[in-house]
């Protein structure tokens, strides 16, 4: 078994692996490779074991080096999921060797594994983000009625309101948005590449979803589509999505879209514990599940 580099000739055996595997998920696709490189300039470290010819665990890496986040090796940066996937315990351990010779080699202050899973293994864990993920059926009302009495509330609030809902490629808009809702929050935005790179870099299995009230967005957010999952990911509101319920609206539409296209589950993404969007999210009905980074 020997431990590679991801090259070109080797993209489509990855995103086959990654399918493959149970605990696969959308941020260990090669193509977040692209995204980061292309937008951020860091550099990449796409390691895969290779048993005979055929893939049997792969690991994407990220090299981060600003002030923010010191210097890092990470999988995966800007993705809540990540870390090695591996079909058995020899493949495992041999990525993440290689990984700890890799931060070794260039020097890094830590390596961080984005697992979703437990390990209970020697590796130190944080207990600061939780994701919330959620089963859905083929029955709209059903899901609508799983949804907590007070948030179903909001949704109906925001049909009064003259909300509507379209599917488009409008990625300017969606960044005109986004950025307002996270400058209002004090965070900094991501350029609007980034959003356009990430549209081009998976395209059919990622779409945006905006909410219209007389002509204007109210509010957006890109989604992705992995399997039978959709994860809203990047999205926000306008000053006047607040009063118009329109992020409630806006999520309810993306359920409501990704049910029609033969998603059966919901994922919520990730939250910092004890957060607005942390409660925003169990308010919804969805149970936080700890993340071990």
């Amino acid at each position: 078994m020997i431990v590679r580099t991801l090259d070109s000739s080797s993209e489509a055996e990855w995103n086959d692996f990654v399918h493959s595997q149970s605990n696969g998920t959308f941020f260990h696709l090669c193509q977040w490779r692209r995204v980061i490189e292309t937008t951020f300039n860091h550099s990449s470290h796409y390691l895969y074991c290779d048993r005979n010819g055929q893939i049997v665990g792969v690991l994407p890496l990220v090299h981060i080096r600003s002030r923010l986040f010191s210097n890092a090796l990470i999988s995966t940066p800007f993705c809540v999921y990540g870390g090695v996937l591996a079909k058995d315990k020899e493949a495992r351990q041999a990525l993440e060797q290689a990984a700890v010779d890799l931060a070794e080699k260039l020097g890094v202050d830590y390596l961080e594994m984005r697992q979703r899973e437990s390990r209970h293994d020697e590796w130190l864990t944080k207990d600061l983000y939780f994701t919330f993920r959620k089963p859905m059926t083929a029955d709209l009302e059903a899901n609508f009625q799983g949804i907590p009495r007070k948030q179903r509330a909001m949704i109906r609030k925001g049909v009064q309101m003259g909300l509507s809902s379209v599917v488009d490629d409008d990625v300017k808009q969606l960044y005109r948005v986004y950025s307002e809702s996270v400058r209002n929050l004090g965070t900094p935005v991501f350029p609007c590449r980034y959003l356009r790179v990430l549209r081009e870099s998976f395209d059919g299995a990622c779409d945006i979803v905006t909410i219209i009230q007389n002509g204007k967005a109210v509010s957006s957010v890109m989604n992705f589509y992995f399997r039978d999952e959709v994860l809203p990911y990047y999205g926000g509101g306008t000053h006047a999505a607040r009063n118009l319920k329109a992020n409630d609206f806006m999520y309810w539409e993306v359920m409501r879209r990704a049910i029609e296209r033969g998603a059966r589950l919901f994922d919520f993404g990730r939250s910092k514990v004890d957060t607005g969007a942390y409660h925003f999210k169990k308010h919804w009905g969805f149970e936080p599940q700890p993340l071990y980074y």
